[in-house]
């Protein structure tokens, strides 16, 4: 920010040169002086008018005579200052200069801090999927300050834990999620994330508190799919393969028929089913689970999305990113909650050969009924090249987003034009 205020300084004073030099240069002469020239001037032409009729015989020497004395009068009477110095008057363009050497400066910041956006030259403060991401060490530590003198901000916290969770400094973010939790106790999306970095400060390993914070997140909201798939794998982790199953047969239950992911959730279900069957008794309870959790018939009513709060919009990908991306690479154009759950609210899966694409996003692609898009004020829409083939943002993935817009919004532009660090 420093260096963008000097460049700003240099330029004011290389353009001040420009407006200030000629007015500080200009001078004034005397009116009477210039006057005074200007009859002399005539009086020359007269007399030289008078000596070409004289050699031209137009006039006779009488004539040349009486004109010339006339000429002479009007000389002593009309110019008066030819033996005086010329006067130069004081220079009132040297006022107006020295006020726009202050004027100018002063004029250009504070229009600049008026239409213009000083925050945007903070070193490394961005903002991804609706969620603000703080990136420096310094900005950290200045939300960290401001949180000791407000510790009751809940916001502050969100945005500190998700920062260091971001930035894989885990010790950190189980700190700020353990503040996070006393202030909103009753929100199972908290207690999710709170068990996930705990669990990536533990070696990955979900046992012991970070379960227990899931089994918290489950209380509060049975259906919550990022907790049921994790307490899966606290499951399989804990070898009690029989929960493992049910828990993600419930989530398969939540989750779209086309969710990206769900081939590998059913891939988890059937290496827990071949485990199960290798215990003792296994078989028997296979067959129980089958004849509890029979596959469920494919419902033939669909959700029905209101058009008008539909976003459209189109995608495109930067040519400068253009080489970093294969024609293959999976396309996830998706809409999240400004502030709230980060499961994604509609989710789109196309690939870079379909680029530039328009697109729609409705609550028909609800990946939970009780999450939709229409259910929330203010949505962002992101669109990203996963190079994993996962929907979740990853290091060298290419994104775009496309702001905060309310459900209903038309005509977005969206360019894929960032690399995901």
């Amino acid at each position: 920010m420093t260096l963008f205020w000097i460049i700003c300084a240099a330029l004011l004073l290389v353009a001040l040169p420009f407006v200030v030099w000629p007015l500080l240069r200009k001078t004034v002469v005397s009116n009477k002086v210039l006057r005074d020239a200007a009859n002399l001037d005539i009086l020359r032409d007269q007399a030289s008018e008078l000596e070409a009729d004289l050699n031209n015989e137009l006039l006779t020497p009488s004539s040349f005579e009486q004109g010339r004395r006339e000429l002479q009068v009007r000389l002593l009477e009309e110019v008066k200052t030819i033996e005086q110095p010329v006067v130069v008057l004081g220079n009132p363009a040297r006022l107006l200069a020295i006020v726009l050497m202050v004027l100018i400066p002063l004029a250009s910041v504070a229009l600049y801090l008026k239409i213009g956006n000083p925050g945007a030259m903070l070193p490394q403060q961005d903002t991804a999927e609706g969620f603000s991401l703080l990136r420096s060490d310094a900005a950290l530590q200045e939300l960290e300050a401001k949180l000791v003198k407000h510790p009751d901000n809940a916001d502050g916290w969100l945005i500190l834990a998700r920062s260091y969770t971001e930035l894989q400094r885990f010790t950190e973010a189980v700190r700020a999620y353990g503040y996070l939790v006393k202030l909103m106790p009753n929100e199972s999306h908290i207690w999710t994330s709170y068990a996930d970095v705990l669990a990536m400060k533990n070696n990955q390993s979900l046992s012991g508190e970070p379960t227990q914070f899931i089994n918290k997140a489950l209380q509060l909201d049975p259906e919550n799919t990022t907790a049921l798939a994790l307490i899966g794998s606290s499951d399989m982790e804990r070898g009690d393969y029989v929960a493992a199953i049910t828990h993600w047969q419930k989530l398969v239950s939540l989750l779209p028929a086309d969710y990206p992911q769900i081939q590998m959730i059913q891939d988890g279900i059937n290496q827990a089913r071949i485990f199960l069957s290798k215990q003792k008794g296994g078989k028997e309870m296979l067959a129980k689970l089958s004849a509890a959790n029979p596959p469920a018939a494919e419902s033939s009513e669909k959700s029905v999305a209101n058009p008008a709060l539909a976003i459209t919009g189109r995608v495109s990908l930067s040519p400068a990113l253009r080489a970093q991306a294969s024609p293959d690479d999976v396309v996830y154009i998706l809409a999240r909650a400004a502030e709230g759950p980060k499961m994604p609210l509609a989710v789109i899966r196309k690939q870079v050969k379909d680029l530039p694409m328009d697109f729609v996003l409705d609550d028909s692609m609800a990946m939970q009924p009780q999450l939709k898009l229409s259910g929330f004020g203010q949505v962002v829409v992101v669109a990203r090249v996963s190079k994993t083939g996962s929907p979740m943002g990853q290091a060298g993935d290419l994104e775009g987003a496309g702001g905060s817009v309310k459900p209903g919004s038309k005509g977005l532009k969206i360019s894929i034009d960032t690399v995901v660090k």
